[in-house]
């Protein structure tokens, strides 16, 4: 049974109208050749100008619904943020760019991988389709690749990543992500309505900063559903199975994620977010912006 979602409907219409537009547009080239021919052997006169036909509108549409679709299906795709998983890095609000190529060529209505282009490497934020709801589409950060133990306590991080034969400098050791404590932060926890702490995080090669809510209450369990148990491992370990892949939020007390529903596969990947272009803020309750925040806009990290 194929799952669809918004995105996915959406660029399966825009495949369908293209398609046919690109059929009038073949169409409506015969026909001008044939007139062309046609006027050689008669005289002249200009013929009378026509009321243009639903053909002809359906064939010019299709040069600008082709560089709509090639750009949207192959180079990027705009998404919005709609939640506080990834803050401080991304807001409510953001409009993001999604490099689509970044992981592989998919065909735009049934995502399957046409050519492989690479890989997700550990910290990219990364935009999928949600493990435990096809209907939606998820942004995190990666966190663990294919063969890496992964243990999360005390809101530590701990990897222990996967060594290949032909790496001799790979430790295969279980090692604390370092962080480091900046500042109490001005974003308010949902759980404790306290404002939460903010760290720097080296997840590798990559800096970003992490949210944490210092005095999580008794109750926990009552906010997040069950953390995802694999079987013979240890409570709170993970050991991402081959072709998959272990993502969390930034905002680490507030996401759902590979903590709650497990590892998402190399077919859910869309592509790798890399460019704020526009931030807009709200109201609580509203859709209506009530301003622009012109100091987001630019690269991820």
């Amino acid at each position: 049974m194929l799952n669809f979602n918004t995105a996915d409907l959406f660029s399966a219409g825009l495949t369908i109208l293209t398609f046919v537009c690109f059929v009038f547009w073949l169409r409506e080239r015969k026909k001008k050749k044939m007139a062309v021919l046609a006027e050689s052997n008669v005289s002249e006169a200009k013929p009378p100008k026509k009321k243009q036909t639903t053909s002809e509108f359906l064939a010019s549409l299709f040069t600008v619904l082709f560089i709509v679709w090639f750009i949207r299906s192959f180079v990027f795709e705009p998404f919005q943020i709609p939640s506080g998983s990834m803050m401080p890095t991304l807001l409510p609000g953001d409009f993001i760019l999604v490099q689509k190529f970044s992981y592989g060529i998919y065909d735009p209505v049934f995502h399957q991988k046409i050519i492989p282009t690479g890989e997700p490497h550990r910290g990219d934020i990364a935009v999928f389709t949600d493990p435990s709801n096809p209907k939606i589409n998820l942004i995190k950060r990666i966190i663990g690749l294919p063969g890496d133990t992964i243990v999360y306590k005390d809101h530590q991080l701990y990897i222990k990543k996967a060594c290949h034969s032909a790496d001799k400098t790979c430790n295969n050791k279980l090692e604390a992500v370092p962080k480091t404590f900046l500042k109490q932060s001005s974003y308010i926890s949902e759980m404790t309505n306290e404002p939460m702490d903010e760290y720097k995080e080296q997840l590798g090669k990559v800096a970003h900063h992490i949210l944490i809510t210092p005095n999580l209450p008794p109750n926990i369990a009552e906010y997040l559903p069950p953390i995802y148990h694999q079987k013979n491992e240890p409570y709170d370990t993970w050991v991402v199975p081959k072709g998959h892949y272990f993502a969390m939020g930034d905002n680490r007390d507030n996401s759902l994620d590979s903590r709650y529903w497990g590892f998402l596969s190399e077919q859910e990947l869309i592509g790798k977010a890399t460019f704020i272009w526009i931030s807009f803020d709200f109201k609580k309750d509203s859709w209506i912006p009530s301003g622009v925040r012109f100091n987001r806009i630019g690269t991820i990290n």
